[in-house]
C-alpha cells in the first residue's frame, strides 16, 4: 500500500500533463484500519481518485467486520458484482479532472479567486483559477 500511495504522488506530482490522469489503487483485498483516515484524504486532496477492491470475499471465514465496504470519505471501495465495478469505471472516465496544488498565502489565493470569478463561467472561471496557479508556481 505504501509504494502504491508513493508512486501515485509521483505521477501525480511528475508534470503539468499528468494533472488530467485519474489514478486508481487497485488491489484484492481490504485495507487495514490505519489506512482508512489516509486513503480517504488522498482521495480529497486528489493524490488518487479510490483504491479499489475487486475480491468481494477475500478471505475464508471473514468476520463482516473486517470486510470493509467502503471508507466514510469513499477513498476504498469494495466490488461485490461486475456491475459496481463497470460503473466507477465509466462515472471516473467521464469526468474531466484536474488536479491542482500549491502553497500560497490566503491573500494570493484571494487575488486569484477575485480576478478569476470576472470569468462569465464556471468552467471559465476554473480555468482562469488553475492558469493563474500555474503561472505563479
Amino acid at each position: 500500500m505504501l509504494k502504491a500511495i508513493g508512486k501515485s504522488i509521483n505521477i501525480r506530482t511528475s508534470s503539468e500533463a499528468a494533472r488530467h490522469i485519474p489514478i486508481v489503487i487497485i488491489g484484492n483485498t481490504p485495507i487495514t484500519e490505519n489506512y482508512y483516515e489516509k486513503v480517504d484524504h488522498l482521495k480529497m486532496s486528489g493524490i488518487i481518485q479510490n483504491v479499489w477492491s475487486l475480491n468481494a470475499c477475500p478471505l475464508d471465514e471473514i468476520a463482516d467486520k473486517d470486510n470493509l465496504k467502503e471508507t466514510k470519505g469513499k477513498g476504498f471501495l469494495r466490488f461485490d458484482s461486475l456491475n459496481e465495478l463497470e460503473y466507477c469505471v465509466k462515472d471516473l472516465l467521464s469526468c474531466d479532472l484536474n488536479f491542482f496544488s500549491s502553497m500560497k498565502t490566503k491573500e494570493e489565493i484571494g487575488k486569484y479567486i477575485t480576478i478569476a470569478c470576472k470569468e462569465s463561467t464556471n468552467e471559465m472561471k476554473a480555468i482562469k483559477f488553475l492558469s493563474l496557479l500555474n503561472e505563479h508556481k
